[in-house]
Formats: C-alpha cells, sequence, structure tokens
C-alpha cells in the first residue's frame, strides 16, 4: 500500500480532533484523521446523537450529531482525509527524532507526518457486543440492514424492521428518531426500566404499539439468517420465554469499551491512563507527538469540550513552527485572514 504523507496525522474523528482539523488548517497544516469507529464524531455520535449539549460557546442547545455535523462542515474547505474504521496500530520515527512519524493502522495504511495530534477520547472506542454465535457474520452490511453498533444515516433504515436494544440513551434516541422511518422497531430490555433522560422515556412509551413495541423483560437471545442477511432476532425472558422478532437489522447500544491500546505502547509519558502535556504546547513526553481533549492532562485541567478545542489551537500553533524550520508563526485572526478558502470574505 502506498505511503500518504501529511503535515499533521490526528487521531481520534470527535468533536476535538475535528476542530483540530480546522485549527491545523487555518495556519496552513494538512490533515489526515484516523479513528476506530467507521463513523466521525466519537462518543457524541455513538453515544448520544441526539442528546442536547449546553456548553458548547455560540449554540445555547445544540445535539451531539448536530455539533459534529457543524465541525465536519467546518474543517471541509481545508480538505482533510478521513481514515475510518481503524485503528493506529504503530507509530514510529523512521528518519530519527524530529524526522517525521509514519503511522500504520489496521488496515494496513501506512502515513507519514511530521507531527502527530492524539485527540482519542479515553482512548480507542469499540463496540460492547452482545454475545450471540456467529454476531460477527451480520456486521458490515449495507446501511439498514445486519447488525449496527451506531448509526450513521438514520435514512438508511427507512422501511426496515429494526430491532433495538438497549436501555440508555442512545438506543432510546435512536428508536425515537428511526420512528416514522423504519418499517417496525421493537426494542428490547431486560428490564422496564431505562437509563434515558425521563422525557425521552415518556416518548418512548407514548409511541409503544405504534410504530414501537418495547419487549420487555426480554435479552438477545439468538441471530437468524445466512450468508451476512439478517432474517430475525430471538429474545429471551429470564424465565426462559421465547419470541423471535422478524427483522432486517439489528442496532446493539450496550456502550462502547474504551482503551488506550496502541498508544499505551508508544513510549509516551503515562499518568492513569492519560498523556501529560505541556498545557501551553500541548505537547506530550515525545516531541512532535501532542494531545488534546479528554486524554490529556495537566494540573488544573477541566474535561470539557470547549477546553479541548483551546487545546486543539494551542497544538496547531505549536506544530507550525516545529515544521517549518523554527520559523515564528504569523498569527492573524480569522476576523483578518477571511473565511477559509476565500480570503477577507
Amino acid at each position: 500500500m502506498a505511503i500518504q504523507k501529511t503535515d499533521v496525522a490526528i487521531i481520534g474523528a470527535g468533536p476535538v480532533g475535528l476542530f483540530a482539523v480546522f485549527e491545523c488548517g487555518m495556519v496552513g497544516l494538512s490533515c489526515h484523521v484516523i479513528d476506530a469507529l467507521d463513523a466521525l464524531g466519537g462518543q457524541c455520535s455513538a453515544l448520544y446523537p441526539e442528546k442536547p449539549i449546553y456548553d458548547i460557546p455560540g449554540f445555547p442547545r445544540i445535539s451531539g450529531a448536530g455539533l459534529v455535523e457543524q465541525l465536519e462542515q467546518q474543517s471541509a474547505p481545508f480538505k482533510p482525509v478521513y481514515h475510518l474504521g481503524q485503528c493506529v496500530e504503530k507509530v514510529e520515527q523512521p528518519h530519527g527524532n524530529g524526522g517525521g512519524f509514519r503511522l500504520t493502522t489496521s488496515k494496513g495504511g501506512v502515513i507519514e507526518a511530521g507531527a502527530v495530534i492524539i485527540a482519542a477520547g479515553a482512548g480507542a472506542f469499540g463496540p460492547n457486543r452482545p454475545p450471540l454465535d456467529n454476531i460477527t457474520a451480520f456486521e458490515g452490511q449495507p446501511g439498514g440492514t445486519g447488525v449496527h453498533y451506531l448509526v450513521r444515516r438514520a435514512e438508511d433504515f427507512r422501511a426496515r424492521r429494526i430491532v433495538i436494544a438497549g436501555g440508555g440513551d442512545s438506543a432510546v434516541d435512536w428508536a425515537l428518531a428511526l420512528h416514522g422511518i423504519a418499517r417496525q422497531i421493537w426494542f428490547v430490555h431486560r428490564r422496564d426500566q431505562f437509563r434515558a433522560a425521563p422525557d425521552s422515556v415518556a416518548k418512548l412509551r407514548a409511541l409503544n404499539g405504534h410504530g414501537i413495541d418495547i419487549v420487555v423483560p426480554y435479552q438477545l437471545d439468538a441471530l437468524e439468517g445466512s450468508n451476512g442477511v439478517l432474517t430475525g432476532v430471538t429474545v429471551k425472558s429470564l424465565e426462559g420465554d421465547s419470541q423471535r422478532l422478524p427483522a432486517d437489522a439489528l442496532l446493539a447500544f450496550f456502550g462502547l469499551k474504551s482503551d488506550l491500546g496502541p498508544i499505551a505502547q508508544w513510549g509516551i509519558a503515562l499518568e492513569r491512563h492519560h498523556l501529560p502535556v505541556d498545557p501551553a504546547t500541548c505537547q506530550t513526553s515525545v516531541p512532535g507527538i501532542f494531545a488534546i481533549g479528554d486524554v490529556a492532562t495537566y494540573r488544573g485541567k477541566l474535561k470539557l469540550i470547549l477546553t479541548g478545542f483551546a487545546e486543539a489551537a494551542s497544538a496547531a500553533h505549536a506544530i507550525y513552527p516545529l515544521l517549518h524550520g523554527g520559523q515564528p508563526l504569523h498569527f492573524e485572526y480569522s476576523t483578518s485572514k477571511g473565511a477559509p478558502g476565500n480570503p477577507k470574505a
């Protein structure tokens, strides 16, 4: 596979990683972005896409999915290259200290970058799979069919029969969002109590029998189908009662597991599963590797999205002289520099 080259490799496509693309772009740095999930947005998209966020400057209220969409649009003029559904397994310095980095992904991709920004939240995220035989055979199917752990496009599920399993915000939010799009939704949970916002749960219960059937207390028991085509889901109660739910798709929302994974093996100093950084630059113990967002730590750190946004700007401004032989950055505010791709606009 050919080596792809860029100024900055960003590990993590959550809100902070996406804003880092913008900040790097504003100082003329190109970016490739790698994420273990197969969609942009990190936890915002995977765990609470429809839940309102109230502490984003300029947005009194915005959903997780809405924030990700805005950030994607904001960074789009800088033409980032996304490598989704894969992890960075190896980071090397083939040309010695100061000579840049070579990243190898789990899909065999090779990216060479002058600097690395780790915006991986609490680490690489992956789904908590329910313990069902042959579940992986139904993963990776076209949108609207098979087994999924997040939703990229609600429209993919139009006229589909869907089983949604889980009892938290993600499960309830997507049941509500897909109501009226899907042909039928079965909402399966092991008990008749939910961990989602009370208002959302009330809306879900009001729709019971009207396009959504709440199936409690039941748990997933088996999948039916062949050649990757799902035809039904069997659920079973604690007493052993069984039901077969005809289905084209299973959306399993049992949370995400996070792990620093290979990052812990890259020779970067660690502190309680976080990466200590210089708060002025967000550089880690390895020159040229920066960390921003929840994965970064320093005295007085606040774990807020807006803190990660500020750290993205600090990292981008620190990287510029690093890649330009120490040349200082002539900084211009966006009000004087103009809109991306349209100077002085």
